[in-house]
């Protein structure tokens, strides 16, 4: 895993091959021309040339020195802080993914206006660097050349070659669908584009989009080994293959499109019909299903962590920067250095003062009204009237999950007892609710966090070395897809495709049976309506924080809902004595929550904007409608 770019060397004869036209310019020997068929006559030269696309993807989760990625109803950001995309967001202003409208850089989808100069290392210049729209049409471009190249590999076996082809089909899809989910449907770029003619490409519908995507996906899941390790492709690289395309990612991926196809939003765009499209459900829980038949049948690299070791998902402790993951991972960007902007900036947002290392700094807290998202243990939500939900003691009998991901009033969060405060006030003026540097809502998030990742501990330094690594894609949200998928395909909880053995229900209480928490109700379970908010509740809680929530809200058709355009804060009073040791069972009083963020969003926040000078190259690529 540290050594994703074995041939990263060889990949650099091939990127030279787009400097053709500058070559006359060069003052050069003729020995150092580099010939138009070596970068791809051997599966050493080829892979060389398709190691830049794991290079080039962008991680999502580590960008600027501080970062913004939930987007959704899931956490709002110090008072005090007006430059974070979450910022923004929260303020309809959609623009700001643009780095022309951004000058600080702390989205994601548009770095490239942030050179290395104002970094002092590479690793640096990699993370403040990539992002998703640049990155991506390169890609694209990239994609294509080794496509159109393919037949120059000669010296080859046929897994390999199958190989080459299908991680470049793969990618081609992946950058496609990763700007449809933002932006709506695009120009799909299959072919290598001529400088010299006509560059202008029409728009399609996303249903249109989505099937050339598909295309790509399904060919490079045929393509492409369950298990490079095993399939002998690459001997020298055995061992370090964890992050490269497989038969399972493109089944992931190809399901996941087709899924976000047959979604509310994106079937409303294309047909006009503002409901889940059937068929392309059923298609996404057939893709689904096949990579989950792979998983359960132990012939993939994946498997579901048991729950006590789900902090080895999201990251590592005193392992020598051991990029985080384990058996559950299926897609993610390569980690640059083993620290990657983790100890002075992602783990930092979580923590409120006085636990923060300088008692200051930014912080992202967890709504009030998306915590409520966690349950009961007995799997009912806590508006359920049966749920045994209690006011004045809220934190009492809650999904295991809730203990896991969040902070409330109480915790004892550091290691060391005889720091100033060991447990966190939360409370209304507690001591941690100062809303410029410590919590606004009265929780905070310890999901990413290992225990001693506070000032008093010190967890987080050199040494131990402490790593967060986010994925784009885990198993847990494959089930949760299929599980959707599979429900809306069939118009019911009991739908199953026919290329696994779970139904929707089952594959829900897979998840929810892994965190120990009962599994979906009966009185939820019996009919579609129902299950189908204990399965947004499921994705709500179970993918929290990872960085899915604005995008679901938007393919639901749910943005613009009354109930997710407000972050609320939980107010509230300490009652009774106060237990340290076992904060769930403190009792509170006045509980109730007060609205401290409100988005007015309309119906043309469900996409982003394009950039503006690219709209003007062509009538054939129109903005997006109220942008």
């Amino acid at each position: 895993m540290k050594n994703l770019n074995k041939y990263i060397l060889m990949a650099f004869a091939a990127a030279t091959l787009s400097l053709g036209s500058c070559s006359d310019y060069l003052d050069k020997s003729e020995e150092s021309d580099i010939s138009a068929v070596d970068p791809y006559k051997n599966f050493t030269n080829f892979q060389g040339f398709v190691e830049e696309l794991y290079d080039n993807i962008p991680n999502f989760a580590k960008g600027y020195w501080s970062n913004s990625f939930n987007w959704g109803d899931d956490e709002v950001i110090s008072a005090d802080v007006n430059y974070h995309m979450v910022y923004k967001v929260d303020n309809g202003d959609f623009w700001g993914w643009q780095s022309e409208h951004d000058g600080w850089g702390t989205g994601w989808l548009d770095r490239a206006a942030f050179s290395a100069e104002r970094n002092g290392t590479a690793a640096d210049a990699i993370r403040f660097n990539k992002g998703l729209w640049p990155c991506a049409w390169w890609g694209i471009r990239k994609c294509n050349l080794g496509l159109q190249n393919l037949d120059l590999l000669t010296d080859a076996t046929a897994d390999q070659k199958k190989a080459i082809e299908g991680q470049l089909l793969f990618f081609r899809g992946w950058y496609h669908f990763m700007l449809m989910q933002y932006f709506g449907g695009l120009p799909y770029l299959d072919e290598t584009l001529d400088p010299s003619g006509d560059l202008s490409r029409p728009r399609l519908s996303y249903h249109e989009c989505a099937e050339k995507a598909a295309e790509d996906f399904r060919r490079a899941a045929d393509l492409l080994p369950l298990d490079w390790d095993k399939a002998g492709i690459s001997v020298i690289t055995n061992g370090n293959n964890q992050l490269r395309i497989n038969k399972v990612m493109a089944l992931a991926y190809l399901g996941k499109n087709l899924l976000w196809a047959g979604s509310p939003l994106m079937n409303k765009v294309s047909t006009g019909v503002a409901s889940y499209n059937e068929d392309f459900c059923k298609r996404a829980a057939d893709a689904l299903g096949e990579a989950l038949s792979y998983v359960e049948g132990g012939q993939s690299i994946y498997s579901l962590v048991t729950y006590d070791n789900i902090a080895d998902v999201f990251y590592s402790y005193g392992q020598n920067g051991l990029t985080p993951g384990s058996t559950e991972a299926i897609f993610r960007a390569p980690e640059w250095s083993p620290w990657q902007n983790t100890r002075y900036g992602l783990a930092l947002q979580y923590v409120p003062v006085p636990y923060h290392p300088d008692g200051g700094g930014l912080n992202l807290s967890p709504c009030a009204n998306y915590v409520d998202f966690y349950g009961m243990a007995n799997g009912l939500p806590i508006t359920d009237p049966d749920s045994g939900y209690d006011p004045t003691h809220p934190w009492k009998d809650r999904d295991p999950r809730f203990y896991n991901d969040i902070v409330f009033d109480g915790c004892l969060i550091t290691d060391n007892y005889q720091c100033d405060l060991p447990n966190i006030e939360l409370f209304t003026d507690g001591a941690s609710r100062d809303v410029n540097h410590g919590s606004r809502t009265g929780y905070a998030l310890k999901k990413f966090l290992h225990p001693t990742c506070n000032r008093y501990d010190d967890g987080w330094g050199w040494s131990p070395q402490f790593t967060i690594g986010i994925s784009y894609m885990r198993l847990a949200d494959v089930y949760l897809m299929y599980a959707e998928a599979a429900a809306e395909g069939y118009g019911t909880p009991a739908g199953r495709s026919a290329k696994f053995t779970r139904s929707a229900l089952d594959a829900l209480n897979v998840i929810r049976n892994r965190a120990g928490a009962a599994e979906v109700n009966a009185k939820y379970s019996g009919n579609l309506d129902g299950f189908m908010s204990e399965l947004r509740r499921e994705r709500a809680v179970e993918l929290s924080f990872e960085g899915h929530r604005m995008t679901d809200l938007r393919r639901w058709l749910l943005l613009t809902a009354p109930e997710y355009a407000e972050k609320t804060s939980l107010e509230f009073t300490r009652s009774g004595e106060f237990d340290a040791s076992h904060p769930e069972n403190n009792a509170v009083s006045g509980l109730h929550e007060s609205v401290i963020v409100k988005r007015n969003y309309d119906e043309k926040h469900y996409w982003f904007p394009l950039k503006k000078s690219d709209c003007e190259l062509s009538a054939d690529f129109p903005q997006n409608p109220g942008w």
